[in-house]
């Protein structure tokens, strides 16, 4: 009776996989409108990856101008929402750099990432290169350098800086004019707006 139970529990395993599976929010076609989280700029005019989080029980993608920034916001300690589908642009499906695209979203945890290139993301800063396919990553790493990687080998250094304050991410000056340190105290005004809620 024991393995009849557990054989049972074994075969509806797959099912519930498959269940949460369909029950997640596919990507946001990226429209004018769309705003990065972080800049609140409109994205779509930036070139390099753009990256989409979702959070449960929120319908409505956040949008982030570069890949790295949705990295970061993953890792923060402060980010009190439980991520439940993270894309970014697909490069090796992209028009151009300058023109990333709109729809060729893919899962993160599936995409291969090129670090440490002389390409800077759309914000003018380090960036994630993100691809599809393992073969155009590896070829965007011998024209513009870095190394490829997936999502779960990325490490908090790799993102933030060694000092964890996302130091490289951090523009020197925005389109708007912004220093570094206004977008250090932006950051730290989204995480004071997260203490408050109730």
């Amino acid at each position: 009776m024991k393995r009849y139970i557990f054989l049972s529990a074994l075969l509806l395993l797959p099912a519930c996989r498959n269940e949460t599976a369909q029950n997640l929010p596919g990507p946001m076609t990226m429209t004018p409108e769309a705003v990065g989280y972080f800049c609140q700029m409109n994205i779509i005019e930036h070139p390099g990856p753009k990256a989409q989080i979702f959070l449960k029980d929120n319908p409505n993608a956040l949008f982030f101008g570069q890949v790295m920034d949705a990295m970061a916001f993953r890792m923060m300690p402060e980010q009190a929402g439980e991520v439940v589908a993270f894309y970014v642009s697909d490069m090796g499906d992209a028009p151009s750099w300058e023109r990333p695209g709109i729809d060729n979203w893919i899962d993160a945890d599936a995409a291969y990432f090129v670090i440490g290139s002389t390409r800077m993301g759309g914000m003018g800063t380090p960036e994630a290169v993100s691809f599809s396919d393992e073969r155009a990553a590896q070829d965007f790493a011998e024209r513009h350098g870095g190394q490829v990687s997936h999502l779960a080998d990325i490490g908090k250094a790799d993102v933030l800086g060694p000092d964890g304050a996302m130091t490289g991410n951090i523009p020197a000056a925005g389109p708007r004019g912004s220093s570094a340190e206004d977008y250090a105290e932006r950051l730290r005004g989204l995480t004071d707006e997260k203490k408050e809620k109730p």
